[in-house]
């Protein structure tokens, strides 16, 4: 199951980057060109946070069944030195739960908005700083906090 979890997590992960990159395109286009905001406009916000749903789902069974994981709760005093660990054990799983958050708060104040320039102004708030959150806890290969290769 592990495997199969993995598998999806990976597939999930790009997905995420996509969807949020459109849905920051199209935000930022339609604000900065005083567009309308159009069902597909509409319906690329709701994905992206569904998608964004989806994989927190699959990282949070992950995150459970996790060899890392299960070693730094079973040996936490030692394992809390290891920055590595402790990158995938507490902050990866901790930034990116907050940049989840972050995209639901952007895509439900945006479909709250009555104005569409600003429907797409707190998308592109919001979803700009989850991209932010995003880029920091992924373990790029050359970060300095924790690498691993672009796939795997």
């Amino acid at each position: 199951m592990y495997q199969t979890l993995t598998f999806y997590h990976n597939s999930l992960r790009w997905l995420v980057l996509a969807s949020l990159l459109l849905a920051l395109y199209r935000a930022c286009k339609g604000y900065f060109n005083h567009a309308a905001f159009t069902k597909t406009d509409n319906a690329i916000r709701h994905w992206t946070a569904t998608i964004a749903h989806i994989q927190l789902m699959v990282g949070m069974l992950l995150y459970s069944q996790s060899p890392i994981v299960r070693y730094f709760l079973a040996n936490f005093k030692t394992a809390i030195k290891s920055f590595d660990l402790t990158f995938f054990a507490l902050v990866h799983s901790t930034v990116m739960l907050s940049a989840i958050v972050l995209i639901t708060i952007g895509s439900a104040l945006a479909k709250r908005q009555t104005a569409d320039r600003d429907k797409f102004k707190t998308m592109l708030t919001w979803y700009a700083i989850s991209l932010f959150l995003i880029f920091i806890a992924i373990p790029w290969p050359f970060s300095p906090l924790a690498s691993r290769p672009y796939f795997r």
